[in-house]
């Protein structure tokens, strides 16, 4: 079962309208739209997976995916839905970009389908996706994939800037990372990137930081693990986002958040913090994918480096949080526990 009490800002245009949105094998999905809270915090979405108590909470992530099933795309989700099967899993992360190359047009790109839609057709992966944006979604109009049209074309389909989502056992922070990068903004080259509902992007990141802050240090959740585009820690192409790991990793450090998964980077990767204890996950092999593009790192940090296309899974429960990466053959490229005490209080 899902529960979905959120109110949602900076809609692609849409105000003063209630939406009722029916989720298969879920309940009901109320969308409050055009409203503020009374205090700037992260709107929660509430997920109560429709199973027997005390049974793990499964979890598949993908990101880096949207190229209408060329660059392996198929061949990936073909996989998600073979493992999504067995692991009887409760949802979908996606760590963003979406939609190559420029994101959406609107809420009618026929992207939505061909990347989407009839991408992940099995019946395993009919479960609500949560999205965040990556910087090639910021390239088209961000609204279309806020918009709650795209959900009534696709009732899977839940994109927000930043918001929490409350499994229980675990809460996830979903970040909007694109807008910290200093050159999307000073150097964008040829690129237009669309910054409505983010500008003066100082105030933007300064609420925002303010929000992941608090809601962080309020949680209660055993484990709490944050979610965005981009890197903090990373051997890949792309390397550490410096704004990010300037601005946000010092927050993820001092509210003890378990780990941090991202995509960007095209490939899957691990990496374990030696001085904080997080465990940063890339799981950014949704399609293209780069070969051979690996800086150096600590061999003492770097636990996994895959250089090809792929997906993860996460398997939670009090105690344990079991993280496994796939390839696009369903090959186990890599596994790691996570445990807790279960006295643990967050």
């Amino acid at each position: 079962m899902l529960e979905l009490q959120v109110l949602i800002k900076n809609m692609g245009g849409c105000s003063n309208q209630r939406v009722l949105l029916l989720f298969p094998v879920m309940v009901i999905v109320v969308l409050l739209l055009g409203t503020s809270p009374s205090k700037a915090e992260l709107q929660k979405l509430k997920h109560t997976p429709r199973k027997a108590d005390h049974q793990p909470l499964n979890i598949l992530v993908v990101g880096d995916w949207g190229r209408q099933g060329t660059h392996n795309q198929s061949l990936v989700a073909y996989q998600m839905g073979v493992v999504g099967e067995k692991q009887n899993i409760d949802f979908v992360i996606s760590t963003g970009d979406n939609f190559y190359d420029d994101g959406l047009t609107g809420v009618d790109d026929p992207a939505f389908y061909d990347s989407f839609v009839n991408i992940y057709t099995a019946p395993s992966l009919q479960k609500i996706w949560y999205n965040v944006l990556g910087n090639h979604d910021y390239r088209g109009d961000v609204g279309a994939q806020l918009s709650p049209i795209l959900t009534q074309k696709d009732s899977r389909w839940v994109c927000m800037r930043s918001f929490i989502l409350d499994a229980g056992i675990v809460e996830f922070f979903f970040v909007d990372t694109t807008p910290f990068h200093d050159d999307y903004f000073t150097d964008p080259g040829e690129h237009t990137y669309d910054w409505s509902g983010v500008l003066p992007r100082e105030a933007y990141l300064s609420e925002l930081l303010k929000d992941v802050d608090s809601a962080l240090g309020q949680s209660k959740a055993k484990w709490k693990i944050v979610v965005g585009h981009h890197t903090i820690k990373s051997a890949g192409h792309h390397g550490n986002t410096v704004e990010v790991e300037q601005q946000l990793l010092p927050i993820l450090k001092a509210r003890n958040v378990d780990a941090y998964i991202n995509g960007h980077d095209h490939c899957l990767e691990h990496i374990v913090d030696t001085e904080s204890g997080i465990h940063f996950l890339t799981s950014g092999g949704g399609s293209k994918a780069w070969r051979g593009d690996i800086k150096p790192w600590n061999k003492e940090e770097l636990k996994l480096y895959y250089d090809g296309q792929g997906f993860m899974t996460v398997q939670i429960t009090e105690s344990k949080a079991d993280i496994v990466f796939y390839d696009i053959y369903g090959k186990v490229l890599h596994t790691w526990s996570l445990s807790k005490k279960l006295n643990y209080e967050a």
